[in-house]
């Protein structure tokens, strides 16, 4: 395939920023500005028997790999294309049987090595960047780092190697490796569940800024991109990397660690909604600078302590840590702060994966609003918490607040995914049985 370009945009020098994507023309809030067929992609394991591996379609009558018996599909032609990447990965798991354990990252990286043997030709996905032209930035990389990169490369020897003959050498793999840590996309539902991982190497060509004017949403395993704010031509087309809930200072910090730059957007230079996102709870006499201080470091420390306890805590002990950490911030923080809201999130999640769907639905209530001041406009993660709050709703037949919380998100999804979209018809349907 010769390099035919996106139409109406087109790969440019963006200052200070290295190559990027700009527009050719107007682009309207909603509007498609372009689609990318992932380069490659897997499935993640815990939606095995839920989504079909080829095409990621959800549905219940899926049939299994007569092989391996754990891949699923929607029929035999979803099964013969996704052979020629499933093959490998069949064969392994067979032989491997219950001691299969690849990260989703080493999975990603074996199909790429797989597909990269079979291409010889620019593919649809490199209209405008090709995934050899991919950022490693090895030489910022610190010692825990490499230390991740050693590990992969570990496993996929240990997993692969007797089904890939001649696998690239140890740099090789630690500069592959490297660039999808740095441009690999995780693949997410309507309710931004994690369905998979993808590399989508024009995607990966635009930069970032905290005040995006595209938002990148999933369809199947096609990457969209739909502008969200107007975008007249000659204009730079920004995606966010990120989650945004967050104070400049957190995804200043965020970006450098996992992208290795210094954002320097309109929102981290100007801190607009720094305040209201760092909220201090009003007291008869005020906090003094340094217990904010601290109750910030407290914070940061109780989130990255839950990220690592959902691995070995009960549900239980699980939301026992949201509801002290949430006692001990509130003394100090308004509930529209963004780290009791992260917290009130977990907390959420926990109820849901209990069915505690009241304590869900109360904690969905008093995130729901903060999140849409928080948030830039038509932003999935507001999408998202509306839809979860409406089927909450109505599952315990409150219809009137489901229906009214499922109008909110069809009008964001409307914008992000398309009006034509799947997840859009279901939201609708959902509305219309209502009625």
């Amino acid at each position: 395939m010769k390099n035919e370009g996106i139409e109406g945009t087109e790969r440019f020098l963006s200052p200070d920023k290295g190559r990027g994507l700009r527009a050719l023309r107007h682009f309207a809030v909603g509007e498609l500005v372009f689609a990318c067929p992932a380069y490659s992609y897997v499935l993640t394991v815990n939606e095995r028997g839920a989504h079909c591996e080829h095409c990621f379609t959800r549905r219940e009558d899926l049939f299994k790999c007569g092989k391996c018996k754990q891949a699923y599909y929607c029929n035999v032609d979803c099964q013969r294309g996704d052979w020629p990447m499933h093959k490998l990965e069949c064969v392994a798991m067979c032989t491997h049987g219950e001691n299969w354990c690849p990260s989703e990252t080493v999975r990603l990286v074996s199909r790429i090595i797989m597909k990269q043997r079979v291409t010889t030709e620019r593919t649809p996905s490199e209209r405008l960047l090709l995934l050899k032209e991919f950022e490693s930035h090895l030489d910022k990389m610190d010692s825990e780092k490499e230390e991740m990169n050693q590990a992969d490369i570990t496993a996929l020897h240990h997993f692969y190697s007797k089904h890939i003959s001649d696998l690239p050498d140890d740099q090789a793999l630690t500069e592959l490796f490297a660039q999808v840590n740095c441009n690999g996309f995780t693949i997410e539902d309507e309710e931004l569940s994690h369905l998979g991982s993808a590399v989508f190497p024009d995607v990966a060509l635009m930069n970032h800024s905290c005040s995006p004017n595209v938002i990148v949403t999933y369809k199947g395993t096609v990457a969209e991109v739909r502008a969200v704010k107007e975008i007249n031509p000659g204009e730079e087309i920004f995606n966010s990397y990120i989650d945004l809930l967050y104070p400049t200072e957190d995804r200043k910090e965020r970006l450098l660690d996992s992208y290795f730059f210094l954002c320097q957007c309109t929102e981290c230079t100007t801190k607009s909604k720094d305040k209201a996102k760092m909220e201090i709870r009003k007291l008869s006499s005020p906090p003094e600078p340094e217990e904010i201080k601290s109750m910030v470091h407290y914070a940061k420390n109780v989130i990255e302590e839950f990220r690592r306890a959902k691995h070995y805590k009960t549900p239980s002990e699980l939301l026992e840590m949201c509801e002290l950490s949430l006692e001990k911030m509130g003394a100090i923080f308004a509930d529209t702060n963004v780290y009791m809201l992260h917290m009130m999130y977990q907390a959420m999640g926990v109820c849901l994966y209990m069915q505690d769907w009241d304590g869900a639905m109360s904690y969905g209530e008093k995130i729901v609003y903060p999140y849409s001041v928080h948030y830039p406009p038509y932003s999935l993660n507001v999408a998202s918490m509306y839809l979860k709050l409406g089927r909450l709703y109505l599952g315990l037949e409150k219809k009137t607040q489901g229906v009214k919380a499922l109008k909110k998100a069809l009008a964001i999804m409307e914008i992000a995914h398309g009006k034509d979209h799947h997840y859009v018809a279901e939201v609708k349907r959902e509305i219309e049985e209502q009625k």
